[in-house]
């Protein structure tokens, strides 16, 4: 099959590239835009490690085509922070409670909890763990994530408080 052109926006700037059909969407962020921050885990949408958001919605970039993607706005790991470098509430939170571990999973953990808050500001812990069920870790017992998102959503929640 012949490539097909695609244009997205990716963390704010615009991406065009003719890529194969079945180019994954994860494939295409870390070789075509050196976003390496999406990994890969299990190439079959169940760790959770290659999570993006889509058009503001979680998806697992390994089972999205690059051409399905064309004309959405992508926002990875390396796009959650604000534009001047300073951390995001999630990222700060995963930072101070210890919710890294070795790493690999947390790109996909930081992109999926930013989902999560977004939709639901004040999480219950119950909510909190159902949020996460998508992304598996496994260097953890999942304590430092799971108190790296309270603290997120009790910083999120104080900041609408405080814009209200």
């Amino acid at each position: 099959m012949p490539d097909v052109d695609v244009q997205m926006q990716v963390n704010g700037t615009t991406r065009r590239a003719s890529v194969p059909p079945r180019l994954t969407l994860a494939d295409f962020l870390r070789e075509r835009c050196g976003l390496t921050g999406t990994h890969l885990g299990c190439e079959h949408g169940v760790c959770g490690a290659c999570s993006v958001l889509m058009d503001g919605e979680a998806v697992r970039a390994c089972l999205v085509f690059a051409v399905q993607a064309d004309g959405t706005e992508i926002t990875t790991v390396e796009g959650i922070a604000a534009p001047d470098g300073e951390l995001s509430p999630v990222q700060s939170a995963f930072r101070d409670h210890h919710g890294l571990q070795c790493g690999f999973c947390t790109p996909g953990f930081v992109v999926s909890v930013t989902a999560l808050l977004r939709d639901n500001p004040d999480p219950t812990d119950e909510q909190i763990r159902e949020g996460l069920s998508g992304n598996l870790c496994r260097c953890t017992g999942y304590q430092g994530i799971l108190k790296a998102v309270r603290a997120a959503a009790d910083d999120v929640a104080a900041a609408l408080d405080g814009a209200g």
